[in-house]
């Protein structure tokens, strides 16, 4: 038995209108030579909730939709687009060539994705991470010309046929499937009858009737796969629009969608996923798809593009973010009793940072962020408001009230810019994070200008410059300086020292490095704001001024030897003064 499903019973090579639970056979067999091949005849009907229903015994068998013929001449659909579309050829570089359904989201970060099969992207040799290309390698072999992105999710099961890729900045896409000019925006559920449309790579625009449903079919997918049940439903041709060469699927047609019809033209609404159809050397034509709201599940995937707002937030700062594990900062007792806590937690999360903020002082203690230097965005700062986090009383935060009227600025802790990677929505998400009072400390408006041409705040970028740094991949703390005589302006005590620490891997060798940005040293004194000076310090240094404890890994990547006499310390020039070794 190749399938089991519903439809219409036929009888003398026509198809009637009674309903029954259908078997498909490689082979049909004399009932005489059933015993010796080991099974047994499928009765007339079978007894389901007490109802009688009918079979039916359909000789057919089936496979993946992905084996291709050379042409003499390409069509659009075999070319690297720019944009590329829905409708044209993709595959994984282990495999020869299918087609891009539509295009999809995640559902947790935005990223957009093309949606495909299982055999097209990734196949029996490929895995997780494998390169993807547009045009699939059959339509042309120039692999690293037509990248496109990389395999982010697939299945293969009851489930379906199916599999996602990302798609990298460097190819833009439009979402409107080719030829049929319409941009899916919902799933929908086949029934017999139904009308459906798709647009394939080999066989370009065709129609189908939904003729099968609530089918489970067995495929041999090859190459040490084996034998695997899909969930799907069939399609026959729609003899009303009949099929170049009466085909209405080939192979390399697998991974588009089929659409439901209305009113004779496409609708929006998915039916299902094509992946196979009829083996070689069969008349009969058909064409298998799973179901699109199994698909879109398993692959954790829609097919709208979730707004900043509602992207879910990587929730804070990531201890595993580089190769080894480092936790965050802990907090003396005395600093403990200070934080603010968020649902009983005095580690309140943003988007790519995380930080404790102090009841006393109603600003940051400490904040720590992770940075992707290899999936940064640029993006603008304009129309992003600074606000109070709605999670945390609003007594616990210093507002704008602090800033007005005066030559205050409001600066981040964890910098904007290096928070602005991931996914394009992930990145905005985090963009818009960063602007809440709780990552805001006050700085006087000439403070760059006053520590060397803003040397303070390219600290993360000399890393990239100066450092091999692997995977482009740092962790980054920072905060003020809380101090007793620190000055008073508006009822609130003004930081006047600020710390940070970088860290970051070097061929396989986790290093960290501290700064201090200070009057002096010392800070027996209040000097002019143009005296203030980047100084490299230990992180023991750094944990005995601002009153924390960093993890064990940190201090194992601080190898900064200092002088004793304070006196002997020297701020910081430039860049190139920094000790990264």
């Amino acid at each position: 038995m190749s399938s089991v499903g519903i439809g219409h019973k036929i009888k003398s090579g026509t198809r009637g209108k009674q309903v029954a639970l259908q078997f498909t056979v490689k082979s049909k067999a004399e009932p005489e030579a059933l015993e010796a091949l080991g099974t047994t005849r499928i009765p007339s009907s079978i007894t389901v909730d007490g109802m009688e229903v009918p079979t039916d015994v359909i000789e057919r068998s089936y496979q993946p939709h992905f084996r291709v013929v050379a042409e003499v001449e390409k069509p659009e659909r075999k070319t690297r687009l720019e944009p590329i579309v829905p409708g044209v050829s993709v595959g994984g570089v282990t495999v020869s060539a299918g087609t891009i359904g539509c295009i999809v989201f995640d559902k947790a970060d935005g990223t957009p994705y093309v949606l495909s099969n299982w055999h097209v992207l990734q196949g029996p040799e490929g895995q997780l991470g494998e390169e993807v290309v547009q045009p699939g390698k059959f339509d042309d072999n120039r692999i690293s010309r037509n990248h496109l992105g990389v395999l982010r999710r697939s299945h293969l099961g009851p489930a379906g046929d199916c599999a996602v890729a990302t798609i990298d900045e460097g190819r833009a896409f439009d979402p409107k499937i080719l030829e049929l000019g319409v941009t899916p925006q919902e799933l929908g559920e086949p029934d017999l009858g139904d009308k459906v449309i798709k647009s394939g790579r080999t066989t370009g625009v065709t129609h189908g009737i939904v003729r099968r449903i609530h089918t489970m079919a067995k495929i041999d997918y090859e190459g040490g796969v084996g034998e695997k049940t899909i969930g799907c439903f069939e399609i026959g041709p729609d003899t009303e629009n009949p099929a170049v060469d009466h085909q209405i699927s080939k192979g390399g047609d697998s991974g588009s969608v089929w659409l439901f019809k209305q009113n004779g033209r496409p609708s929006k609404v998915i039916a299902g996923l094509h992946f196979g159809g009829e083996s070689a050397g069969e008349v009969d034509d058909h064409a298998l798809a799973c179901l699109s709201s199994s698909v879109f599940e398993k692959l954790d995937i829609t097919l709208q593009q979730p707004s900043p707002e509602e992207v879910r937030p990587l929730l804070g700062y990531n201890p595993d973010f580089l190769s080894e594990q480092i936790d965050l900062p802990q907090l003396t007792a005395e600093s403990s009793a200070d934080a603010v806590k968020l649902d009983g937690s005095e580690v309140i999360p943003y988007t790519h940072f995380s930080l404790t903020l102090s009841k006393k002082r109603r600003f940051p203690i400490w904040v720590s962020w992770n940075v992707d230097g290899g999936s940064l965005k640029k993006l603008s700062r304009s129309g992003i408001p600074f606000i109070k986090d709605p999670r945390l009383p609003a007594n616990t935060q210093v507002g704008n009230e602090l800033y007005e009227a005066n030559r205050l600025d409001r600066g981040h802790i964890a910098r904007r810019a290096d928070l602005t990677w991931g996914s394009m929505p992930e990145a905005q998400k985090a963009n818009t994070d960063s602007f809440f009072y709780t990552n805001i400390t006050p700085q006087m408006d000439d403070f760059n200008q006053s520590t060397k041409h803003g040397l303070w705040g390219e600290l993360e970028d000399a890393v990239y410059d100066e450092v091999d740094v692997d995977d482009l991949k740092i962790s980054v703390f920072g905060g003020p300086v809380f101090q007793d005589d620190d000055r008073v302006y508006r009822r609130l005590k003004i930081s006047r020292a600020f710390w940070k620490v970088i860290a970051f891997v070097e061929h396989g060798e986790l290093k960290a490095k501290g700064f201090l940005l200070t009057q002096n040293l010392d800070q027996l004194e209040a000097l002019d704001l143009d005296e203030f000076r980047v100084f490299q310090v230990t992180l023991d240094e750094i944990e005995e001024r601002a009153h924390i404890r960093f993890p064990t890994a940190l201090h194992k990547g601080d190898h900064l030897l200092v002088p004793e006499s304070v006196a002997e310390r020297t701020p910081l020039n430039n860049l190139s003064d920094i000790h990264w070794d």
